[in-house]
């Protein structure tokens, strides 16, 4: 993926570099969302098996994994998106060449900017090039205004599945779009 520059935002591939700055982007943007449903020692759990800076820098150098950021002209972070190739949830393992948009976060300073949005095409871009014809990806059910925003974006519901924390279950939406 080539570095492009819109306004004054650049998107490019994570660089082990990066993983401390998406690692507290991540903890910080998973704990505002969902940290209130949540038994505290589960959210410590869950954000120290997948928010560290270790868990950070395996899924940057992971060749299943594309991890594309959006940061400002000063090279601060302040989206990442995680492409991930791997198996399906079983409500679309027959669709074909479909791949998992596993995370999109922003900085709360960058929402309503356009960041996201240029986060998703970019996202959809490098899906693209890799060959794949579908994206998928998991949300929160009751997530209402992110589930919105990925139907603006041409997202549909094909399923759901269960998501996991700790002692609680959540069930997250399965969205899917054809590139």
């Amino acid at each position: 993926m080539a570095t492009s520059q819109s306004e004054s935002f650049n998107v490019r591939k994570a660089t082990p570099q990066d993983a401390q700055a998406v690692a507290e982007l991540g903890t910080h943007v998973f704990t505002v969302t969902f940290g209130p449903g949540l038994q505290p020692d589960d959210l410590k759990v869950y954000l120290e098996e997948n928010y560290s800076v270790q868990a950070t820098t395996k899924e940057i150098e992971n060749p299943h994994k594309d991890m594309i950021v959006v940061t400002d002209v000063e090279d601060q972070i302040l989206g990442f998106a995680l492409l991930t190739r791997g198996p399906p949830e079983p409500c679309i393992q027959d669709i074909p060449k479909q791949v998992e948009l596993q995370r999109i976060y922003l900085h709360p300073s960058a929402q309503g900017r356009g960041v996201g949005k240029l986060l998703a095409s970019s996202v959809e871009k490098e899906a693209k090039e890799q060959g794949f014809e579908n994206l998928w990806l998991a949300v929160y059910e009751k997530n209402q205004k992110v589930i919105q925003i990925y139907e603006k974006l041409g997202f549909k519901t094909v399923g759901t599945h269960d998501f996991v924390i700790g002692k609680e279950t959540q069930t997250d939406l399965v969205m899917l779009k054809p590139l």
